[in-house]
């Protein structure tokens, strides 16, 4: 429940910070993120990307792919887990996408996203 609610918060922090922030200031403060904690392995990798899913539920506007990809993030290095958050388009339809990485797999998402998108850029 606290891991929601932390969550949540930090929804709420992406959103603020795209108010006053272009985009690449927010990619900027993402690569500055340290890893932090100790690590917790694919059990908290779940834990976390669960209570990703229920602030999502929650948050009252809906949560576009790079706001779950930055929060997912963000929860994940400060439980110890080395993850990048993931930028990558399709050319036709042009489609673009967020999604986060940990030891190159993707998490939270679905299995096909790095053979649908091609990738940007890593932070």
């Amino acid at each position: 429940m606290m891991l929601c609610f932390r969550a949540l918060l930090a929804l709420l922090a992406y959103d603020l910070l795209n108010a006053i922030c272009r985009f690449g200031t927010i990619c900027s403060i993402v690569k500055r993120w340290k890893v932090t904690g100790s690590y917790g392995g694919a059990r908290v990798t779940g834990l976390i990307c669960g209570a990703v899913n229920c602030a999502c539920v929650w948050y009252p506007k809906q949560a576009l792919c790079l706001q779950r990809s930055f929060v997912t993030t963000y929860l994940l290095r400060k439980n110890g887990i080395s993850a990048l958050m993931v930028l990558g388009a399709q050319k036709l339809p042009f489609r673009a996408h967020a999604w986060v990485e940990v030891a190159g797999q993707p998490v939270n998402e679905r299995s096909n996203v790095q053979s649908t998108y091609a990738v940007l850029d890593k932070y």
